[in-house]
C-alpha cells in the first residue's frame, strides 16, 4: 500500500493492510521455487516424465480440476454470504474471500488471516457481533470438518490414510506423530471455541484472560484478552440462528475443502497414466490429502510454502510416481496457492483505492 493511502487510514487500519502488501507475496514465492528446484536436482526421473502424455484426456482432468477450483471460492463465498446474512452481495463475498485467502497465503498457515478478516468484514458496514462471529464460526466449521471426516478415514482405513502398509500411526515415525499432534490440537482448540461460542462463553473469556497474564504469553497479552472479550460478543450471536442455517454452513465448508482435495486428485488422473478415479479409490486418496492438509495447516511458513511441495510425496507416494511428483505438486501449488497470490496482487489495490474513496466521500 502506498504512503500517501496509508496516511488517509488511522495507524490500526494501516498495520492489518501493510499485512498484506503486494511485495509480501515474494517470500512465499521464493521458498516454494527454491524448494520445488531442489526437488527437482534430487528426484526428477526424465524417462518417467516422458510418461505424461498430454492428450485430450489430460487437458479434460485438467479442466476438471480447474472447475473443482471454482467451486471451492463459490462454496466459500456463499458461506461468507450466508454468515452476513446477505448484508453485501454475493459477487461482494466473493471478492471478499479473495482478500481473505491471499491473507492467508502470505502469513504462516498457522497464523492465518483472521486480523485481516476481521478488519475486512468491518469495512463492509458490519456490526462488530457479525464481524467477529463469522471470523470465529468460520474457526469452529473448519475444525469440526477435518475433526469429523479424518475419524471417518480412519475408521475405514486405519494407519493407511497416510501411508500404505502400516499397522499404527507408529510406524512412521515423525510424520505419524506430527499428525497425531496436529489432530489433537486442532480437536482440542476445536472443542474450546465450539464450546466458548455455544455454551460457556465466560467461562472461555476467563480462560483467555488467565493466559493473557502468564509471562510466558505476554506478547500475545492484547490478542488473548480481545479474543476472550469477542466470545461474548460472537455467542450472542450465533445464539439466535436456526439449525438450518448451522446445516447450510456446514454444507458450504464440507464442500469448500472436498472441492479442494477432489481438484489434486484431477491433477493426478490428469498427468499419470493408468490413474483410477474409482470410489475407493477416491476415498483413500481424499484421506490422504486431507491428512496432509493436517500436516500444512501447522507449517510456520507463509501458506505452507515448501513444506507443502515435499510432504506432498510422502503422503501420495503409491499413487504418483517419485520421478513425477514435483512436477504434480507444483501444478497443484500453482492451482490453488499461487493463483490466489496473484488474484490478491490484482483485487486487493482495486479494493483499498474504493475503501480510501469512500472515506473521503463519507467526510
Amino acid at each position: 500500500m502506498k504512503k500517501k493511502d496509508a496516511d488517509k487510514l488511522s495507524d490500526n487500519e494501516s498495520d492489518v493492510l501493510n499485512s498484506i502488501k503486494m511485495n509480501r507475496i515474494i517470500l512465499p514465492i521464493m521458498i516454494g521455487l527454491i524448494v520445488v528446484g531442489y526437488l527437482l536436482y534430487k528426484q526428477f526421473d526424465p524417462a518417467a516424465f516422458q510418461h505424461i502424455s498430454w492428450t485430450e484426456h489430460s487437458y479434460l482432468w485438467l479442466g476438471i480440476a480447474i472447475s473443482f477450483l471454482v467451486i471451492r471460492h463459490l462454496c466459500y463465498s456463499f458461506r461468507l454470504y450466508l454468515l452476513a446474512d446477505g448484508k453485501f452481495t454475493f459477487r461482494k463475498a466473493i471478492e471478499l474471500i479473495f482478500i481473505w485467502d491471499f491473507s492467508s497465503a502470505v502469513s504462516p498457515t498457522n497464523v492465518g488471516g483472521s486480523a485481516v478478516a476481521l478488519f475486512v468484514l468491518a469495512q463492509e458496514k458490519l456490526s462488530p457481533a457479525k464481524t467477529t462471529s463469522i471470523v470465529i464460526y468460520t474457526v469452529v466449521l473448519d475444525v469440526f470438518f477435518f475433526i469429523m471426516t479424518l475419524f471417518v478415514y480412519y475408521l475405514f482405513l486405519g494407519p493407511q490414510m497416510i501411508q500404505p502398509g502400516a499397522t499404527h500411526l507408529g510406524d512412521f515415525g515423525k510424520l505419524g506423530n506430527t499428525f497425531l499432534f496436529a489432530y489433537c490440537f486442532m480437536a482440542s482448540y476445536g472443542f474450546l471455541f465450539f464450546y466458548g461460542l455455544f455454551f460457556r462463553p465466560q467461562w472461555v473469556r476467563g480462560f483467555f484472560h488467565y493466559l493473557s497474564k502468564r509471562k510466558w504469553l505476554k506478547r500475545f497479552k492484547e490478542s488473548l484478552s480481545n479474543l476472550g472479550d469477542d466470545f461474548i460478543i460472537a455467542s450472542k450471536e450465533m445464539k439466535t440462528k436456526s439449525w438450518t442455517f448451522h446445516v447450510k454452513a456446514f454444507l458450504a465448508t464440507f464442500c469448500a475443502w472436498t472441492s479442494r482435495f477432489i481438484l489434486l486428485s484431477c491433477l493426478i488422473v490428469a498427468l499419470v497414466q493408468f490413474a483410477e478415479f474409482d470410489f475407493n479409490t477416491m476415498f483413500t486418496r481424499n484421506a490422504r490429502i486431507e491428512s496432509m492438509y493436517l500436516i500444512m495447516a501447522f507449517s510456520p511458513t507463509p501458506g505452507g510454502s515448501g513444506i507443502a511441495e515435499v510432504v506432498f510425496g510422502n503422503f501420495l507416494s503409491d499413487y504418483v510416481p517419485a520421478g513425477i511428483s514435483v512436477i504434480i505438486a507444483f501444478l497443484w501449488r500453482l492451482l490453488t496457492y499461487y493463483s490466489y497470490l496473484i488474484a490478491g496482487a490484482i483485487v486487493i489495490p482495486n479494493w483499498i483505492r474504493k475503501l480510501i474513496n469512500q472515506r473521503k466521500n463519507s467526510k
